[in-house]
């Protein structure tokens, strides 16, 4: 008797403590979900109940798109038991705080390796470009004259006079260069224009070779109205090899890339990821 009587005792003792377990979620069904997410939400003190109603939102908008996980404001229950899954499903209160937490953190680790990785990636865009302009330049240009002169038809004809050195161990066969010819009483330049000269036989490594352009006398280059003290300079943009192939024409940073560049390094500050692949994909 007094066997079954303790054991009647313990059988309530239990029933007593699982019915004053913390409540869980229910995601079986919509009507479930919203009814066991306020009940869960009721549980906690209150000070947790904001806590909760962000951790509830991280969890149900797995994709993290369009949130902001540390606005408290609450969603509406449907849009909650609608999006919900097996994430919160059986998990009270606390529980649902901390795996959002942990899905936080996650997602932060990962936005910071891909962050490390454009970082990389800037860097060696950067250090390419840099490394192709310091090999460009060693490709001099040693003069650079703009007139206009008179043909036998009487017509004037503008010519650009160039003389180049190659102090490369590469031949060349084409330059790219931008022309600028301006004049000290205008603001506004005369002819500002990216052009092609192919050099006939090539430039060989420590050759040196004057040329002289002619310009279509119908273009910018021919207009009449530019004054005789007006000042030429060329700017070599690239160089084609004796086989046509473009030598040392690493793009440089665009404005945009040179802004991330630099906001990047202000908030990584020499921290580089062990195992990141400075190659891949970034935003």
């Amino acid at each position: 008797m007094w066997c079954l009587l303790r054991l009647s005792a313990l059988s309530l003792s239990a029933l007593m403590l699982a019915g004053c377990a913390d409540p869980k979620v229910d995601t079986s069904s919509m009507p479930a979900a919203v009814v066991s997410i306020e009940k869960v939400r009721e549980s906690l003190p209150t000070y947790k109940r904001d806590e909760f109603d962000t951790a509830v939102k991280i969890i149900a908008m797995s994709s993290f798109s369009g949130i902001d996980p540390f606005n408290p404001q609450r969603m509406n229950a449907a849009e909650i038991a609608e999006s919900a899954n097996a994430y919160m499903h059986g998990l009270t209160g606390d529980e649902i705080i901390e795996r959002a937490d942990s899905m936080l953190r996650e997602r932060r680790a990962r936005e910071r390796e891909q962050a490390l990785r454009t970082l990389n990636r800037l860097e060696a865009k950067q250090a390419n470009a840099q490394r192709d302009q310091e090999r460009l330049a060693q490709i001099h240009i040693d003069n650079a004259r703009y007139y206009l002169a008179t043909s036998p038809f009487g017509a004037l004809e503008p010519v650009i006079e160039l003389a180049v050195t190659n102090g490369t161990d590469h031949a060349i066969s084409e330059l790219m260069l931008r022309g600028l010819l301006e004049s000290p009483e205008r603001d506004i330049a005369w002819v500002d224009q990216t052009f092609y000269y192919v050099i006939s036989g090539g430039l060989a490594p420590g050759e040196s070779a004057t040329w002289s352009l002619a310009p279509n006398r119908f273009g910018p280059w021919g207009n009449d109205q530019i004054p005789r003290n007006a000042e030429l300079s060329l700017t070599l943009l690239g160089v084609n090899d004796a086989n046509g192939e473009p030598l040392w024409n690493a793009p440089p940073l665009t404005d945009s890339e040179t802004e991330r560049l630099t906001s990047l390094r202000e908030e990584y500050e020499g921290i580089r990821p062990q195992t990141a692949d400075s190659g891949a994909s970034d935003d």
